[in-house]
């Protein structure tokens, strides 16, 4: 992609909720922009969630926490595996 196509690191937190995450990223990859890949960061979560994240293509990029922790250290250990020059929150 080009400059003029910035990639944008959508981050995705996630803890069991696997009843409609397949709808939220299926939402992602409808988007007209393409340049983009999802930071999932699974909160460790005990449903299928993981399942489903992990059967996405290397667009969306797994990550399972060692622990369960808040919402905002979540985000903030997901913003460390950014590496586009956007960031957006799902």
């Amino acid at each position: 992609m080009s400059d003029s196509e910035p990639l944008v690191s959508i981050i995705m937190n996630c803890y069991n909720g696997e009843k409609y995450l397949r709808e939220a990223i299926d939402s992602v990859y409808a988007q007209s922009y393409k340049n983009w890949k999802i930071i999932f960061w699974d909160n460790c979560s005990t449903d299928n969630s993981a399942e489903i994240a992990q059967s996405y293509d290397e667009k969306l990029k797994y990550y399972r926490a060692k622990m369960n922790t808040s919402l905002g250290k979540a985000r903030n250990m997901a913003i460390g595996k950014v590496t586009g020059k956007y960031i957006a929150f799902l």
